[in-house]
């Protein structure tokens, strides 16, 4: 039993290495990856799980792969939380966000609970035993809502550029900004400046109307402050 947690902490470690790298980013994510992920993941756990019931896959091996499962999900999970409080740090003060309850209170609830259950699954306060299967499954219940109280699912603007989600998208990568509709504006922004040819992408998001002017305000002086930086990338990209 000792192996198979010392295995689980090494795996935890590896899932929040490759949680904690930037190339792990929401934006690669797209309908396409995410249906075939699902199903090969629902192929796995149900070929394995044929396999316990018949008994090819015993539970003396089961038991400790289910909580490398576990371990490597918290792992993902709280380096990749790391990662985002790491880059809010990072890019300065909050000039503007949209805030109302859906967009700051539902989630951080939702995320708590989700921490709370994973609490509860460890059966640490239960008089149940406590488990290398339950306690790894409530860590990772409880990476996922840690993960979810450092994900803003609004663009925050920031002194050192628009934070979406998982991405940093510097002042000057900032192209031009218009109302799509009377409370949607859309900006437009260069995906990755380094890259030739990147395409250009866009931002929608809902402003209300008594915040109009404020973003209007920090969208514009923002862009003039990085003209100079915006020319020069725009410049050197053309060469």
């Amino acid at each position: 039993m000792l192996l198979s947690y010392l295995i689980s902490i090494i795996v935890c470690l590896a899932g929040g290495f490759i949680g904690h790298h930037p190339a792990v980013r929401l934006d690669r994510l797209n309908k396409s990856i995410v249906l075939n992920s699902v199903l090969v993941i629902a192929l796995l756990f149900t070929l394995l799980m044929a396999a316990y019931l018949t008994g090819l896959f015993p539970h003396a091996i089961a038991a400790p792969f289910m909580m490398s499962v576990y371990s490597f999900i918290a792992g993902f999970f709280i380096g990749y939380g790391i990662r985002l409080i790491q880059l809010r740090s990072g890019t300065g003060n909050i000039l503007y966000i949209h805030r109302s309850f859906w967009t700051d209170h539902a989630p951080g609830f939702a995320a708590v609970i989700i921490m709370l259950y994973g609490i509860y699954r460890t059966s640490l306060l239960l008089e149940q035993p406590v488990t290398g299967i339950r306690l790894t499954s409530g860590l990772s219940l409880m990476a996922i809502g840690f993960f979810g109280l450092t994900l803003r699912i609004v663009p925050e603007f920031r002194s050192g550029g628009i934070l979406l989600l998982d991405k940093m998208i510097a002042w000057k990568q900032v192209l031009a900004w218009n109302w799509h509709s009377e409370e949607i504006i859309r900006i437009e922004f260069l995906h990755n400046p380094e890259k030739p040819g990147e395409e250009v992408r866009e931002i929608l998001t809902t402003i209300p109307p008594d915040d109009r002017l404020q973003i209007e305000t920090v969208l514009q002086s923002k862009m003039d402050d990085v003209l100079e930086d915006r020319e020069k990338m725009l410049g050197f990209r053309n060469k």
